[in-house]
C-alpha cells in the first residue's frame, strides 16, 4: 500500500474512534456524577438510622470508585486514539514537505564529530530532522547515536530489523501512540540512578502490620455496628491508624515526592515492554534485543506493572478524604511505601537494561517508519571484491524528487576522485549525497538509489571548518587540526574520506603545493575518497598515480543565462563562471 493511503486510511478511522470515545465519556462522567449526588443524598435522607446510612455509602462509593476506574481506563483509551490520530496526521505533513512539527535535533551538532557537522545530520533541515520519529527522549538520544556511531558492523542484520518493523505499520504506530504519552518531570537517566541508589526506611514487620490492621478495623466496625462495642472504641483505633502513619510520615513524603515524578513514566513503559513481549520478532537484531526483557523467568511487564500499580495506589494519599480515612482504617502510606521499598531493592537494577531496550526500539521505529515512507528506495547490497560503492542512479534523500538531478557512481577500494566544477554547479551537494549514502547504508536504511553495492567503510569528512575565538584559533588552524585527525585515523583503519576544497586558508600557490603533498599522503592509506576542488593543478595527479581520476560538474553559458544540468562527468571542468556571475550580479 502506497504510505499516503496507508496514513488517510488511519486517520479517517481514527475519527470516528475518536468521536465514539468522547461520547462514552461524557456519560460516563454523568452516571459517575450522579451516583456521587444520589449516595450523599440518600446517606443525609437515612442519617437518622446510622445502620442503613453507612450501609447505602459504602455501596455508592464503591460503586462511585468503580466508574472512575472504567472512566480513567476510557480516558487512557482516547489518549491514545488521538495519539494515532496525530501522528498519521504529522505523516502526511511531511509528505506534503512540512516538516516542521519535528525536532531539528540540533542539540546534536557537534563539530568535532567525523561527519555529521558537515553534511548537515542534524539542525533544520537536517537529515535528522525528516528521519526522527522518536517519542522519547531516550530514543532521540539512541537514534542520534545510531547515526553517529560509524559502525559498519552487522549491516546485514540492521537491514533486516528495519525491513521487518517497517512491515509492522500497525504494531510500530501503537508504540509511538503509547511512547508519546509518557510525561515524566525526570530523565529516564536520572530516574535510573536514583532507583539504584535508594535506601529503604521501613523495617520487615511493616510487610503484615497494614493486613493485621486492616483486619482489625473491620472487626472493630462489625463489633461497633452490631453494638459489641462502643463508637468511642471505634474513634480510638481510628487515631491510633492516624499515630502509626505519622511515626514515618515525613520519610513516606519524600519517597511520595520522588516516585510521584516516575509514576507517568513507568506505566507507559510498561506498555511499551508489554508490546514488545507479545509481538514475534524474526529477524535476529529484534530477537535480541527483545530477549532483555524476558531473561528473568517472570515478564518484565508484570514486573513493572507491579510497579506502576504500587505508584498509582500511592497517589490516592492525594485526595484529602482518602488519605485520612485510608490511613487511620487500612495504614495505606505504610502499605504502599513497603511494597514501593521491596520492589527497588528486586528490581532497580534492571530497569536500565529495560528502558534502553525501550530506547532502541523507539529509534529503530524512526527507521522503519522511514524505510516504509520511502518504498522507491533500495537496500544496499554488500560485495566482497574491489569495489567499494557502486550506485546507479544516486540522489540526495532530502531533494525532492522533482527537482533531484540522481547520477551513477562507482569507486573502486583506495581509489581517489578529484572533482572540479563550475561554481553552484552541484559539487557539494554531490559529497553530501555519497556522505548520506554510507551514512544510511551502514545504520540499516535503504538509500536513495535504482541499485547499489558496497563494501561497509566509515566516513570521515572536512567540508565546513570555522575558526574559533573561545580557543583562539584561526580558520587555517582549524583546518590544518581537521586534516591531521584525518591522517592519524586513516593511519589505523579503511575509511571513506570527502574533503572540500583543501588549504582554503592559505593563498594559491601555497595551497596548490600542500594540497598536491596531502592526497599523495593519502594514497599511502587504505583510504577511499573524493577531494572536490577549485584548483585544476591537482587534477595532474592523475597522470601520475592510477588510483586518481577526474571528474567534473559544469555550466554552461548560453545567451547571456547560466545553465546547469548537475550531472557527474569524468575529466577536468573547463567552465568557471566566477567572473560570469560578478558580471551577471553588477558586483564588477
Amino acid at each position: 500500500m502506497h504510505p499516503n493511503q496507508f496514513y488517510k486510511a488511519n486517520v479517517a478511522h481514527f475519527t470516528t474512534a475518536l468521536s465514539k470515545l468522547k461520547k462514552q465519556l461524557f456519560i460516563l462522567s454523568l452516571v459517575r456524577f450522579t451516583v456521587f449526588v444520589m449516595t450523599f443524598y440518600g446517606a443525609y435522607l437515612l442519617r437518622d438510622t446510622t445502620k442503613y446510612a453507612v450501609l447505602l455509602f459504602v455501596i455508592g462509593i464503591a460503586v462511585f470508585l468503580f466508574l472512575v476506574g472504567k472512566y480513567t481506563d476510557k480516558e487512557a483509551k482516547t489518549s491514545k486514539t488521538r495519539a494515532l490520530k496525530e501522528l498519521n496526521e504529522l505523516e502526511l505533513t511531511v509528505a506534503a514537505g512540512d516538516i516542521s512539527q519535528l525536532a531539528t535535533g540540533a542539540e546534536f551538532v557537534n563539530p568535532q564529530h567525523y561527519y555529521s557537522y558537515d553534511i548537515d545530520l542534524f539542525g533544520e533541515k537536517s537529515f535528522f530532522q525528516f528521519l526522527n520519529r522518536t517519542a522519547t527522549q531516550a530514543g532521540k538520544e539512541k537514534l542520534a547515536a545510531l547515526l553517529t556511531a560509524n559502525d559498519t558492523a552487522a549491516v546485514v542484520e540492521k537491514q533486516e530489523a528495519i525491513k521487518e518493523l517497517s512491515k509492522k505499520g500497525i504494531w510500530t504506530q501503537e508504540f509511538r501512540a503509547v511512547a508519546s504519552l509518557i510525561g515524566s518531570e525526570v530523565s529516564i537517566a536520572k530516574s535510573t540512578r536514583w532507583l539504584e541508589s535508594y535506601k529503604s526506611f521501613l523495617p520487615k514487620y511493616i510487610k503484615h502490620l497494614p493486613k493485621v490492621f486492616a483486619l482489625g478495623t473491620i472487626l472493630v466496625a462489625l463489633a461497633v455496628y452490631f453494638d459489641f462495642l462502643t463508637r468511642g472504641f471505634f474513634y480510638a483505633w481510628f487515631a491510633l491508624g492516624l499515630v502509626i502513619t505519622g511515626k514515618h510520615l515525613k520519610n513516606i513524603n519524600n519517597l511520595y515526592h520522588k516516585v510521584s515524578k516516575l509514576k507517568d513514566t513507568f506505566v507507559q513503559n510498561q506498555q511499551l515492554i508489554s508490546l514488545l513481549e507479545n509481538e514475534d520478532f524474526t529477524s535476529d537484531l529484534l530477537q535480541k534485543k527483545k530477549s532483555v526483557i524476558s531473561r528473568d523467568g517472570k515478564p518484565a511487564s508484570a514486573i513493572l506493572k507491579e510497579f506502576s500499580s504500587a505508584l498509582e495506589a500511592f497517589d490516592y494519599r492525594n485526595n484529602i478524604i482518602f488519605a485520612v480515612f485510608g490511613n487511620a482504617l487500612f495504614l495505606w502510606d505504610l502499605k504502599q511505601s513497603y511494597r514501593i521499598e521491596q520492589w527497588l531493592e528486586s528490581y532497580s537494577g534492571k530497569v536500565a537494561q529495560w528502558f534502553e531496550t525501550i530506547a532502541f526500539f523507539d529509534a529503530e521505529i524512526s527507521l522503519a517508519t522511514y524505510a516504509f515512507n520511502h518504498q522507491s528506495y533500495v537496500y544496499p547490497n554488500l560485495v566482497t571484491n574491489n569495489t567499494c560503492f557502486n550506485a546507479e542512479k544516486l540522489g540526495h534523500p532530502l531533494l525532492p524528487e522533482t527537482k533531484r538531478v540522481d547520477n551513477d557512481f562507482n569507486i573502486d577500494n583506495k581509489q581517489f576522485f578529484i572533482i572540479t566544477g563550475a561554481n553552484m554547479a552541484g559539487k557539494s551537494t554531490f559529497l553530501r549525497t555519497v556522505s548520506l549514502a554510507i551514512i544510511m547504508a551502514n545504520t540499516g536504511l535503504p538509500v536513495c538509489a535504482k541499485n547499489m553495492d558496497y563494501k561497509p567503510i566509515k566516513l570521515i569528512t572536512s567540508m565546513r571548518t570555522s575558526d574559533s575565538l573561545s580557543d583562539d584559533e584561526s580558520y587555517f588552524f582549524s583546518e590544518l587540526k581537521r586534516l591531521k585527525f584525518i591522517v592519524d585515523e586513516v593511519s589505523k583503519e579503511s575509511y571513506f574520506i570527502i574533503l572540500d576544497e583543501i588549504l582554503k586558508g592559505t593563498n594559491s600557490t601555497d595551497k596548490a603545493e600542500g594540497s598536491y603533498k596531502f592526497v599523495k599522503r593519502l594514497l599511502g592509506t587504505k583510504a577511499t575518497g573524493i577531494i572536490a576542488t577549485h584548483d585544476l593543478s591537482l587534477c595532474r595527479l592523475e597522470n601520475e598515480e592510477k588510483a586518481i581520476a577526474n571528474h567534473y560538474f559544469d555550466a554552461e553559458i548560453t545567451n547571456d543565462e547560466l545553465f546547469f544540468d548537475y550531472t557527474f562527468k569524468k575529466g577536468i571542468c573547463q567552465n568557471m563562471n566566477a567572473s560570469f556571475l560578478l558580471k551577471k550580479m553588477d558586483i564588477v
